[in-house]
């Protein structure tokens, strides 16, 4: 079906019509499969690497591109982190940044607000809250 639709045998029959025609004009007997015999590796080696390259295109633009972008709002939402920011880890539980090291965080969760140091990787998500006014409890 491929072939038909790249018109490759098509072609390769009309050379090997053509080499017998020049052939029995010639006087010549002529193989009419000996143009199709030279044109075959090159078909073959075509059609036998098409497959693994679409295949692996196909899987790029499914699934390695759209990761490597998550990865990257990922990375720069943890950069972008900064105290007072309302997050959610990993774990499932909700806080407020107090501090910010390195590679660790620490939030502000529970009414008494509690402190956790926790991995800066750990957080899942900024929470998109606003507070009105000061007498306003996120908890």
């Amino acid at each position: 079906m491929i072939e038909k639709l790249l018109g490759i045998t098509s072609a390769a029959a009309e050379a090997a019509t053509a080499a017998a025609n020049t052939a029995a004009a010639a006087g010549a007997t002529a193989d009419p499969n000996a143009a199709v015999q030279e044109v075959n590796p090159v078909i073959s080696l075509l059609f036998t690497f098409a497959p693994l390259v679409l295949i692996f295109v196909i899987f790029y633009f499914m699934m390695i591109r759209p990761q490597r972008k998550k990865d990257k709002q990922v990375k720069e939402m943890l950069n972008n982190l900064k105290a007072g920011d309302r997050v959610c880890t990993i774990g499932g539980i909700y806080g407020t940044i107090t501090g910010l090291k390195d590679d660790t965080v620490t939030l502000a969760v529970g009414r008494e607000n509690t402190t956790m140091v926790i991995a800066r990787w750990g957080i899942r998500s900024v929470e998109e809250v606003t507070i009105e006014n000061d007498a306003q409890d996120l908890n």
